[in-house]
């Protein structure tokens, strides 16, 4: 190797070595000065907080609504006892016309019956006095012809005409017979006239009765109705005179069940505004415990960050071998090889560029095509070179660096292996936040820097990096490990901490963080960089 390529690897790699200090101590200055804790569980908006005097008045409110509806429930009640007895009025006037209306019917029923009688009677007396004539016309016939002939007498020709003096008593005997026969009948029928005339007496005097009855009947009924209706009018009146305290009743128990409702939520709203008080005096407590937690925890992370030499070397070796990640057009790129390392001797590939070979700190190199300055084709899994550090010290060291920048702000496209750098345009969010003229992280340049201590050059995309290390169930994830959402890991990564909690650097406007772990979304696989 000349001497002036020599001197210039040299004077290269002392200039990244300052960088990397400097941007150290930077990071510690800004953690001890501007860290921003995680924050506490938002509080909601506080509820209203009514006086004393708004309670006060809301309880006299309930007190004149108390007298107000007892009032009106007396005199519900008083009207309540009128149209009882107004009912029991009403249904006693309504059994006395149902009794005059039976008498009516029985009354009336008595006069067809005995109506009914009297024609029957007349029928009768008209028939007998026909049968009567008939029989008095035949035993008149019978009579003259008798006494002509003399068959119906002892006259002269009944003893003409006889045989014998016997045969004359005889026919003598026969006539008086006959006689006594028509005489009786004739007596009978005259009775039978008689009885016909009597009972027809008896029935005038029933339907006169009947008719008498029916009148009283009509009157009673008369009375009755006169009754029902004065009782209905009175029921009625009364009826409306209640219905119209009911309303009153009502309308008054309303104001009442307002007022207490009104009462209790004011004094509901005054114990929800207590609670909330203390929620937020105690949440408040715990946010800025925290936050004095999380600024010594970021404190002591960038303490031990910038005293870790060897961890700032790896890193800022690591940043140099890449590519500048908001670089569009290759001008800043370092050199054009492909570089693997391990341990702190990873290749720095910050060569110039065309120079077809570069040397790192340590003992391995890239290989690129000789003056061109294109880019490599990106593998489907990225190699970002073996940790210099394993086990537990590795985890806490890739976790310190994480925490040592918190409260860096969000930069879209911000972060590598050796720190914050400012962001790229996106057209659109980021560039309405300034993120393209902020210096900080955006959720995969966190990554990078945080496993940048290890040596470890990880992509700067979610994607790649969901590939780059062992993938894990996700219900198995452990402290250190990757954490993704979205589909193949495309939209965001975290590093988890343990106990529920993540580093990340949410999105544009936000800082870097401590947040609890979101596990909507989240990918089957966590990433495990470090045993």
């Amino acid at each position: 190797m000349s001497r002036t390529g020599l001197k210039g690897r040299r004077s290269a790699a002392g200039r990244t070595r300052r960088r990397s200090i400097g941007v150290a101590v930077l990071l510690a200055i800004s953690v001890a000065t501007a860290v921003t804790p995680p924050p506490a569980s938002a509080v909601p908006p506080p509820p209203p907080n009514p006086s004393d005097a708004d309670i006060a008045g809301a309880q006299a409110r309930v007190g004149d609504g108390i007298s107000r509806v007892s009032d009106l429930i007396d005199r519900v009640a008083a009207a309540n006892q009128q149209l009882a007895a107004l009912d029991a009025a009403v249904a006693v006037k309504r059994e006395d016309v149902n009794k005059a209306l039976v008498d009516l019917q029985n009354a009336r029923s008595a006069a067809d019956a005995a109506a009914a009688a009297v024609t029957l009677a007349q029928r009768a007396l008209q028939d007998a006095g026909q049968i009567i004539s008939d029989a008095q016309r035949k035993f008149d016939s019978a009579a003259v012809t008798d006494y002509i002939r003399g068959t119906g007498s002892a006259g002269a020709s009944s003893l003409l005409d006889a045989d014998g003096p016997q045969d004359v008593l005889d026919r003598a005997q026969l006539l008086r017979l006959l006689s006594a026969k028509q005489n009786a009948v004739l007596d009978g029928l005259q009775r039978a006239r008689t009885e016909q005339a009597n009972r027809d007496s008896a029935a005038r005097a029933s339907k006169v009765e009947a008719d008498r009855a029916s009148a009283a009947a009509d009157a009673k009924k008369a009375e009755a109705e006169q009754a029902i209706a004065a009782a209905v009018a009175a029921q009625q009146d009364q009826s409306a005179r209640k219905a119209a305290v009911e309303a009153n009743r009502d309308a008054a128990a309303a104001e009442l069940e307002s007022a207490r409702a009104g009462a209790a939520g004011l004094e509901s709203q005054r114990d929800a505004y207590t609670r909330w008080d203390a929620q937020r005096q105690a949440e408040e407590a715990a946010a800025a415990e925290a936050a004095r937690q999380a600024e010594q925890a970021a404190a002591a992370a960038a303490a031990r960050v910038a005293a870790d030499q060897a961890a700032a070397d790896r890193a800022a070796t690591a940043a140099a071998a890449a590519p500048d990640h908001t670089d569009l057009v290759g001008a800043t790129r370092p050199g054009t090889g492909t570089s693997s390392g391990s341990g702190a001797g990873a290749s720095s590939g910050a060569g110039t560029s065309g120079s077809g070979t570069s040397s790192g700190a340590g003992t391995s190199s890239g290989t690129g095509t000789s003056g061109t300055g294109t880019g490599t084709t990106t593998p489907s899994k990225p190699s970002v070179g073996k940790p210099a550090v394993t086990g537990s010290a590795a985890i806490e060291l890739v976790i310190d660096r994480g925490m040592s920048v918190l409260g860096t702000p969000y930069s879209w496209g911000g972060g590598n292996e050796n720190g914050p750098t400012k962001g790229i345009r996106d057209g659109g969010v980021a560039d309405s936040y300034g993120d393209y003229n902020k210096v900080g992280f955006d959720c995969s340049g966190l990554m990078m820097y945080a496993f940048g201590g290890l040596g470890i050059s990880l992509p700067h995309y979610t994607g790649y990096q969901y590939t780059a290390g062992k993938q894990v169930p996700s219900s198995q994830m452990k402290r250190g490990d990757m954490l993704f959402w979205g589909p193949g890991a495309s939209q965001h990564v975290a590093l988890y901490l343990g106990d529920g909690t993540m580093l990340e650097a949410p999105q544009s406007g936000d800082v870097v963080k401590v947040s609890p772990v979101r596990w909507s979304g989240m990918t089957p696989y966590a990433v495990r960089m470090v045993e």
